[in-house]
């Protein structure tokens, strides 16, 4: 399956919890299909170019047969337009791999810095945790010391009672 600019501009996924920004997702995908549209022109016109150069090179090898003997000197020209050829196309490949490298590292860097980003947002979500146990800790604390107070209290209330009770029954 031949993979076109549009697939990766239209590629969709699933949206998970905690998933990752969708607007960074598009516009990585944006980028990669602007890039590989580029690539892919590119190598159109470098296909376009070779075969332009096969006919070219065919057609000289059909004269230097029909000339052989009268034109050496066209058979060396023509040799040397074959290599100055072979080395622009890798010239031209070598470049694009070369292009290609530097996507591909842009690529791995960013999806570092991903899992840079995802640790960091994990330590800060075990921080806020460990903030809401101490906050929740402290209230249950509160909670129970006021639980005993109040039942310190309700103790004193009824023996205050009971001695008022003791004090108008006795007069």
């Amino acid at each position: 399956m031949k993979t076109t600019p549009l697939d990766i501009q239209q590629q969709q996924f699933k949206v998970r919890f905690r998933g990752f920004d969708i607007r960074e997702v598009d516009k990585f995908l944006e980028q990669i299909a602007d890039s590989f549209a580029s690539l892919q022109q590119e190598n159109e016109n470098l296909h376009e170019e070779i075969r332009r150069l096969k006919l070219e090179s065919q057609g000289y090898k059909e004269r230097e047969e029909t000339f052989k003997r009268a034109m050496l000197n066209s058979q060396k020209v023509l040799e040397q337009m074959k290599k100055n050829a072979r080395k622009s196309s890798e010239l031209v490949i070598a470049e694009a791999e070369v292009r290609a490298e530097k996507i591909l590292n842009r690529a791995h860097s960013r999806l570092a810095q991903l899992h840079e980003d995802i640790a960091e947002l994990k330590r800060q979500r075990m921080q806020i945790e460990v903030q809401i146990r101490y906050v929740i800790e402290t209230h249950s604390k509160l909670l129970e010391i006021g639980k005993e107070s109040m039942e310190t209290s309700d103790e004193e209330d009824s023996k205050l009672k009971l001695l008022k009770k003791r004090n108008y029954s006795g007069e």
